[in-house]
């Protein structure tokens, strides 16, 4: 599938990863491949690029049906994780992961579009439904729970058909506003790291 962070081609050392008993897990929801790159659906790998481009990665490495990079943020170990799985079974890849390095749900957020938000704005949450969004559906079935923070990156509500809306490509007047909406993302994730859930949503709601 190739890198979804480039530059960055080395791999994890896993009994070295495992040895840290304390992480924390940044996923991206998106589609893989160049076809899905710049669409609405991908604002979550977007965020994950953009946060890649602030910290050194490490490691990176294709396991558990994702591209999982490894930072080092504040003394802490922390994933990026793209699932590779394609949207609608995002949630295999989390699973997998989230089992194999027994992850607490508290240290998970996923960032995401979302169509009920207007285009550009940015709203986090401790937990919460999927508003049928269905990587998120994916998520919380294959996790067995909606207590995960999550991140939403507005899209707007499609005038049409909703899968032709979320594959397809921003227009010109909305690029400015997704692109903003992106960096607030990531200074958003940045800022949970560091002071958790509560006082990020104080800070970017």
């Amino acid at each position: 599938m190739g890198s979804l962070y480039p530059g960055y081609p080395g791999f994890f050392n896993s009994r070295e990863v495992r040895s840290f008993t304390y992480m924390k897990v940044i996923v991206g929801l998106g589609n893989p491949g160049p076809r899905y790159r710049d669409t609405r659906h991908n604002v979550g790998f977007r965020t994950l690029e953009e946060l890649a481009s602030r910290h050194p990665i490490v490691r990176q490495e294709s396991r558990f049906d994702a591209i999982i990079a490894h930072l080092q943020v504040n003394h802490e170990k922390v994933f990026l994780v793209k699932p590779l799985t394609f949207m609608n079974l995002s949630g295999k890849a989390v699973r997998a992961l989230v089992s194999y390095y027994k992850i607490d749900l508290q240290d998970i957020i996923v960032i995401y579009d979302d169509m009920d938000l207007p285009v550009g704005s940015v709203r986090i949450r401790p937990a919460g439904g999927t508003g049928g969004h269905r990587g998120m559906s994916s998520l919380v079935e294959s996790l067995g729970s909606q207590n995960f923070s999550r991140i939403r990156i507005g899209i707007g509500r499609p005038p049409d058909e909703a899968i032709d809306w979320v594959l397809g490509r921003f227009s010109p007047q909305e690029k400015p506003l997704i692109q903003e909406a992106i960096l607030r993302a990531a200074d958003a994730a940045e800022y949970w790291l560091v002071h958790g859930i509560d006082k990020t949503m104080n800070e970017y709601n």
